[in-house]
């Protein structure tokens, strides 16, 4: 997710970014110069460790800026400093977050007034209405010479605070991801069903997902339609016709998008999020006419993510969900972002689930904790637990232990593995596939699945 961050010395970006801004109603152009000396004036530390406090003359520097400029400074500083996000509240200190770590920038961010300002200048009239009433609101921007961000403006103890986030400005790469590119690159070759990415906040989801979009892009002809909320990524494209449709501006919700998605002939359709019944419902209506969709959901895990979904729904539609996501779900991917051993930077460890005969029986029966002891049992091709895949970044060295540890559910099962010993962990065996009255429920293949 990284942009080039500009020259610190050059000041004839700062100049360019200025302008830019300005163009916008962003920032004045004003104080380029200014700007720069209170960027060139401040170091961080960017290893993977708790960024240290910048000189104490720097701080009076950057407070002598105006709010608009002092933002500037601020973000032109996450960027030199390779920063994943930058979090400002209404008379705070500002820090950024580098390798999952917390830091500290030089100064204070301007009192509630002010910020309040900056932040009517990025959202505009409608979503700053929107932030007034809900408390939260999501924009996109893109900076000259700084790179791509998503705010997120909310309030906290009444007053205004924002975090921003840098994106990539490009689609990246499926096989730079370090995840398994090829079972990825089947999910998104698929003609009809579901694809779950699913993750905490920052985990990269809506990474692992533009890449599946690009290698649509540069391998065969579709129309994929993109929900999102906000639009990130600006896709070049290539052999796609790619509509990219925002929540609030190009329509009025995830699930309204969605359905009115499917009068625009489209091949593909990403919805930024699964947040609610209606928008799983129109979700796999998509794929049962024929569609691939491909979505998000803030959930840690395979059974989890089924267990979300199901929750949406009062329990008496249950049966029929779970019916529906044993014949059109085709695959969900969990992931975590661990340090790297020895260096700064994040890399991904993940849990693959594929609908195998097994696994939609299992959907279909209600089976969940089965599921999750099929993955983990490493017997069914397409499964993949996360220790499996952190036991493999041990022994690669790419992680440390406790890192790996620390982002297992079950780091006892993680040590015995990593000392050879499996199976061993005390966890019962998933049962086999029973019989079951009523139809077999049928895979986004199209194929009924055999009762055994």
């Amino acid at each position: 997710m990284s942009s080039s961050a500009p020259n610190p010395e050059d000041e004839t970006s700062f100049r360019d970014v200025a302008h830019s801004l300005s163009q916008t109603g962003f920032f004045r152009l004003a104080e380029e110069q200014q700007t720069a000396r209170a960027v060139e004036s401040v170091t961080l530390d960017t290893a993977p460790t708790l960024v240290p406090a910048p000189p104490a003359e720097a701080a009076p520097v950057v407070q002598n800026l105006s709010p608009r400029h002092m933002l500037e400074a601020w973000i032109s500083l996450m960027c030199k400093n390779g920063a994943s996000d930058l979090i400002l509240r209404a008379g705070g200190r500002p820090s950024v977050r580098i390798d999952g770590k917390i830091g500290f920038l030089p100064g204070r961010v301007p009192a509630a007034g002010a910020l309040l300002e900056v932040l009517e200048g990025i959202l505009g009239k409608a979503r700053i209405e929107h932030w007034r009433e809900h408390g939260s609101a999501d924009a996109a921007l893109m900076l000259d010479g700084l790179g791509r961000f998503r705010m997120n403006a909310y309030r906290q103890m009444g007053e205004p605070a924002l975090v921003l986030r840098r994106i990539n400005e490009k689609a990246p790469d499926i096989e730079a991801l370090e995840l398994p590119a090829d079972s990825l690159k089947k999910l998104s070759m698929r003609k009809r069903g579901l694809v779950l990415v699913t993750g905490i906040a920052g985990s990269g989801k809506s990474t692992t997902l533009a890449a599946m979009i690009q290698h649509m892009n540069q391998t065969v002809e579709r129309h994929i339609v993109t929900l999102e909320d906000p639009v990130e990524l600006l896709y070049t494209e290539d052999r796609c016709v790619i509509s990219q449709r925002e929540v609030g501006t190009d329509v009025q919700s995830f699930h309204e998008g969605l359905r009115h998605s499917l009068r625009q002939s489209p091949d593909v359709i990403l919805i930024g999020e699964m947040r609610d019944a209606e928008t799983v419902n129109a979700a796999l209506d998509a794929t049962e006419t024929g569609h691939l969709v491909m979505s998000t959901l803030h959930t840690v895990n395979a059974p989890q993510t089924l267990e979300r979904i199901l929750s949406f729904f009062p329990s008496e539609q249950h049966k029929q969900v779970r019916q529906r996501l044993a014949e059109n779900l085709a695959g969900v991917q969990s992931q975590r972002l661990l340090p790297r051993a020895g260096g700064k930077g994040m890399l991904p460890a993940f849990e693959l689930m594929i609908s195998t005969p097994h696994v939609r029986e299992l959907i279909f029966e209600g089976k969940t904790p089965d599921i999750g002891r099929v993955i983990d049992s490493g017997t069914e091709r397409g499964l993949v637990s996360f220790n499996m895949c952190l036991r493999k970044l041990v022994q690669d060295r790419k992680v440390e232990l406790n890192d790996a540890l620390a982002a297992s559910d079950r780091p006892e099962e993680l040590v015995l593995a990593l000392r050879g010993i499996t199976g061993s962990a005390g966890r019962p065996e998933a049962p086999p596939p029973t019989a079951q009255r009523g139809p077999a429920p049928q895979g986004p293949d199209g194929l009924r699945l055999q009762r055994r």
